[in-house]
């Protein structure tokens, strides 16, 4: 039995080379893509993957947030989370979201099929670049991030926040009125101890929640 995995990023050119680099294996094969993390939610639950290769900025829903809510809906899936950051918040926030493995773009093609192997054997894998975090990452368990004061709903309303959305278009998205959004605005920047959107994208870059570009 070939191990199925769904690739999730917002960049077709990248869920292309995947597509390309994990086919070259006799043991892996490719079932689905999705552009962002509601999509990937959905797809996952459609078509019950064994692994999800899931990149972390993603518009919409960012990965680690998608890892989380499939940790819930799709106990049995696996995670390995791709991006172009390496630094320990980054990886701590998606082992604690519950990816299986680490993977940072740069190294993708060398250690990609690795990764998805080792999650489904239920091991966990790291890039080689990051492997030296392993001891940060061992002294931040247990403690709290920023982040970890957010509700669910208020992690998904601040990207939706930063990614330049309107009260309305936010309301839309999440099924909520105009007047509950203005209010998790408020909340949020208390929150947080910010006092403007632009401390705020500030802060949902530096935590992976929404991508810097």
């Amino acid at each position: 039995m070939k191990i199925t995995v769904l690739l999730a990023d917002d960049h077709a050119v990248v869920r292309d080379g995947l597509r390309v680099l994990l086919q070259q294996s006799a043991d892996i094969r490719v079932v689905g893509e999705a552009a962002d993390g509601r999509d990937a939610v959905q797809l996952a639950q459609e078509l019950k993957p064994d692994v999800v290769i899931m990149d972390i900025t993603m518009r919409e829903l960012n990965g680690i947030e998608a890892a989380r809510l499939l940790r819930e809906l799709c106990p049995a899936v696996r995670v390995v989370m791709l991006s172009m950051h390496s630094n320990s918040e980054h990886v701590f926030r998606a082992l604690e979201a519950g990816a299986s493995g680490f993977v940072v773009k740069e190294s993708a093609g060398e250690e990609v099929a690795a990764a998805v192997r080792a999650a489904h054997a239920g091991q966990r894998y790291l890039s080689r670049v990051i492997a030296g975090l392993e001891p940060i990452l061992q002294s931040r368990s247990g403690r709290a991030s920023p982040v970890d004061s957010l509700s669910a709903r208020e992690r998904d309303v601040l990207q939706l926040v930063v990614e330049g959305r309107t009260s309305a278009e936010i309301a839309a998205t999440v099924s909520l009125s105009p007047k509950t959004i203005e209010t998790y605005r408020v909340r949020l920047m208390k929150k947080l101890g910010v006092k403007s959107v632009a401390e705020l994208v500030k802060f949902a870059i530096e935590h992976g929640l929404t991508p810097s570009t």
